[in-house]
């Protein structure tokens, strides 16, 4: 039976198939030449390392490319808090091997299919005709990206089917907090949760798994937050949408982020664009504290996170 990378613990060997999610040549300190990787299967992802890459049988290295599947034989060490695999032995996976690719992928608790419906039926409860509209057509249109895109490369929900995933948990979250504070729009909560990641299927190059080792040319020229704007700019003007709504959806993008140094050059101003960002905040924080948990035992510490400026987390030996 197959063992897990979040399983294995420092000086522990390995021999298994990985999916290589991104792949550098690169110098160290004193000159010579490594292979610096990170590698993933379905329980997460782990930084690789060949640093002798003149020897004979890991020469070969320098033509691994992101998203090929290679069979790694190697050590766990650990290196500033952190596990990383250091590479012994390395090969492209050869169609003789016969590999389940599903068992290398990380993906959501959910199928794409079943995710997708899910935030439709979300969106199809938006009274607001308009609201609704722009909603349901942005998500029809993107359907078939939408169904396995990761909602980063890196990070919190890079995995297969994170976009759709990260959406409905901030959608959970709204309809709740709309009952409590009775102020907000519902309707214009639950269209800026869905649309304001929703550029982010322009934004990054993923493949059908989900792995995404880059971003698209118009990505890295503009980010998902200007797409996004773009995006809402020609919807709304083909549907005639009215002036208020179409710069309030707009404002929601542009302000999620809240500080310009993470892209957002206007910070909310209204309750809900405030209330959308703190759920994007919550959403993600918690999604990477999971992940950072996992396979962590009761009564022990995790490796330091680096989205949570390489803090570690705890796992208490009580509760579920």
């Amino acid at each position: 039976m197959r063992k897990n990378l979040s399983e294995y613990k420092k000086d522990e060997k390995v021999l298994d198939f990985f999916m290589v999610k991104s792949c550098d040549l690169r110098t160290s300190n004193k000159g010579g030449e490594y292979i610096d990787m990170v590698i993933s299967d379905n329980s997460g992802e782990m930084a690789a390392k060949i640093w002798d890459i003149t020897r004979e049988e890991t020469s070969s290295a320098k033509e691994i490319r992101g998203r090929d599947v290679v069979k790694i034989q190697g050590v766990i060490t650990e290196w500033n808090g952190a596990r990383q695999l250091k590479v012994l032995k390395i090969r492209k996976a050869v169609e003789s091997d016969e590999v389940d690719v599903s068992a290398l992928v990380k993906t959501a608790p959910y199928s794409g299919e079943r995710l997708y419906d899910m935030v439709c039926e979300k969106g199809e409860n938006i009274k607001d005709k308009e609201l609704r509209l722009v909603t349901m057509t942005l998500i029809e249109d993107n359907a078939k990206k939408l169904i396995y895109y990761p909602a980063a490369s890196k990070n919190h929900h890079a995995i297969k089917g994170g976009l759709l995933y990260h959406m409905y948990r901030m959608l959970l979250h709204a309809e709740t907090l709309c009952d409590i504070y009775p102020m907000l729009s519902r309707d214009l909560l639950i269209c800026g949760v869905i649309v304001h990641d929703i550029a982010k299927v322009e934004e990054i190059d993923a493949d059908e798994f989900g792995m995404a080792d880059s971003y698209t040319f118009e990505g890295q020229m503009l980010g998902h937050i200007i797409q996004g704007i773009k995006m809402i700019e020609t919807m709304c003007n083909r549907f005639n949408i009215s002036e208020e709504k179409k710069i309030m959806i707009e404002h929601m993008i542009l302000s999620h982020h809240y500080e310009p140094e993470f892209g957002s050059p206007k910070k909310p101003m209204f309750p809900e664009a405030e209330m959308l960002h703190y759920l994007d905040i919550i959403d993600a924080r918690i999604y990477d504290m999971e992940n950072g948990l996992d396979g962590v035992e009761p009564g022990e510490f995790s490796e330091k996170i680096w989205s949570m400026d390489n803090r570690k987390m705890y796992k208490p030996t009580f509760g579920e």
